[in-house]
Order: structure tokens, then sequence, then C-alpha cells
């Protein structure tokens, strides 16, 4: 009896045994099913990433944002076996996500923690979906340059330029254009002495000349008048002209009426009396062209008429014969 009990209770040992650890197996699976996902697990599309730069701080399983919102995770980091210069990004993102032909990646770091991931941005509503090219397994998101990556070719750039605006001052600051700067100096100095030393002759020239356009302008005053009578003369030098030709031809008629000796006076007379009447017209046309002149250019009235320039040649002449 004390045997068959004690069999009995090693029996009891092992279905428990058993039980407990095909129950443990089964616990531990259901937790590992339901972190993966479970009935809900997500499915996700692969795409390529290819960075020009340092990928420095990113690391597997890194993030992937789109606009803040993370969309997925970075399966894997490699080199390009063909340029090494570039690195291979390959991409988990859930499926689904409207990835478009305009989407950019960048590499950016979150807060001050420094935490590398993977930002995706853009994407037109219009655009159409990102597929992969022909002969290749993935999608290719174009890439952009990171922040850190732009800064540094900025300052970059900004070193280049201020190297070169160095190099120019220095060239600027060479001794020889020290010395034309102070030559340059010393002739401004010296003008301003001597303009100094010549006030009061440059002020009494300028006073002279101020004196010079007054009369001027009281010469062109006087000279508008003078012309004005100039032209009232020419028109009663006309009307005389014209009053004598009409006396002359009321003498002729005269004439045909009267005999004898007054007949030869007045025929002698005839002629002088024609080139009386022809001179007061050459009087009247130069009044005329005299008061033209004088309203077309009255400075040149007063002052005398401008000297003609030398022709070809003439300047030669004039040396060669002072």
């Amino acid at each position: 009896m004390q045997n068959e009990a004690i069999i009995e209770n090693k029996v009891n040992y092992a279905l428990v045994g058993a039980f407990v650890l095909i129950l443990g197996t089964i616990l531990i699976a259901g937790i590992l099913w339901i972190a993966s996902g479970g009935i809900n697990k997500q499915k996700y599309d692969t795409y390529l990433a290819i960075e020009n730069e340092s990928v420095a701080g990113l690391s597997t399983n890194a993030l992937v944002k789109y606009n803040g919102v993370d969309v997925g995770r970075v399966s894997n980091i490699s080199l390009d076996p063909i340029n090494p210069q570039r690195v291979r990004l390959e991409l988990l993102i859930v499926r689904g996500t409207l990835i478009k032909q305009d989407t950019l990646a960048t590499l950016k770091t979150q807060g001050l923690t420094g935490i590398a991931y993977i930002e995706l941005s853009g994407g037109n509503t219009h655009s159409p979906l990102l597929v992969a090219s022909e002969g290749e397994p993935y999608p290719e998101i174009k890439t952009i340059p990171s922040l850190s990556t732009r800064l540094e070719s900025l300052l970059s750039s900004v070193a280049a330029k201020l190297e070169h605006l160095s190099g120019s001052f220095d060239g600027i600051n060479s001794p020889e254009n020290v010395k034309a700067f102070s030559s340059a100096l010393s002739d401004i100095a010296a003008v301003s002495h001597t303009i100094a030393q010549r006030k009061d002759s440059l002020d009494a020239g300028m006073k002279s000349a101020a004196s010079t356009f007054a009369n001027t302008d009281q010469a062109s005053k006087k000279l508008e008048s003078l012309i004005v009578n100039v032209e009232k003369s020419a028109k009663a030098v006309q009307l005389m002209a014209n009053d004598t030709a009409g006396a002359s031809r009321d003498v002729g008629s005269a004439a045909k009426t009267l005999g004898g000796d007054t007949h030869q006076f007045i025929t002698e007379t005839t002629p002088e009396i024609h080139n009386l009447i022809a001179e007061l017209n050459v009087l009247s046309a130069s009044l005329r062209r005299f008061s033209e002149q004088a309203e077309r250019n009255p400075a040149g009235f007063i002052a005398g008429p401008s000297p003609v320039p030398e022709g070809p040649g003439e300047s030669s002449i004039k040396e060669q014969n002072p």
C-alpha cells in the first residue's frame, strides 16, 4: 500500500511539471506574438535613400518620420559598393504611406539628445506615387543635404570669400598703392594751400564774373529795345522805298502830259530815283538781317563772333610758320 502511494505522488509531480512547462511556453509565445503586433501586425514596404554625406549618429532601427509623424524605421545602412562617398539607407515604411515622386528625405537630429533619424517631407497632392525604376529592387527616395551640411558649406563659402577679401585688401595695402595714396593726399594738400593763398584773387574774380553777368544782362535788355528800333527803321525804310517808287511812277505819268524841257528833266532824273529806291531796299534788307541775327544769337552779338574752327592741317601749318 505504501509503495503504491509513492508511485502516485511521483506521477502527480510529473504531470504538474509538464503542465507548468507547457503553460510557460504558451505564455511566452503569446507575449512575443502580442509584442510583434499580433493580429494587427503592420506590413512595411522597403524604400532606398542615398545620402552623399556622413550619417554619423544614425543607426539601424532609427526612426523614419514624415512631417514629424513616425512612419517606419531604418532597416539597413551600408556604403555604396561603387562609390564609397555615398551611403545606402534601406527604409521600412508602413504600407499605405503616400510616398510621392517629389518626396524628399534628409538626415536630422532630435533635440538636445542628438539622436539621428530620417525626416521625409514634400509630396504634392497631384504628384504620382514613387515606384521602383526598371531593374531596381526598391523605389529610391531623393535626398537633400542636412542642416549641418548646409551650414558647413555656407561657412566654407564665407571663409573662402573672407580669404579672397583679405588677399584683395593686402593688394590694396601694397607699398606702391600706399605711396600713390600718400602722393595724392600731398597733391590735394598743395591744391588746398594754393587756393587758400589765392583766396582774395578768387573772390575778386568771382565778383568780376558776377559784374560781367549783370552787365551782360543789362546789355541784353538794351539789345532787345535796339532790335525793336531796328525793325521799325527797316519797316520805315521799306515804306519810304515804296512811297518813292510810287512817286516815281506818278512823275513818269506826269512827264507824258508835259512837254519840252520838263519831260527831258524828268527823264534824266528817273534813273537816279530808281537807284535811290534800290539803295533803300538794300538798306531795309540789311536792317532786317541785322535784327534777325541779333534775335538768334544776342550773346554772340554782345561778345563778338566765335572763332572759326581750324580746318584739317591748319594747325600743323601754323606750327611750321609761327
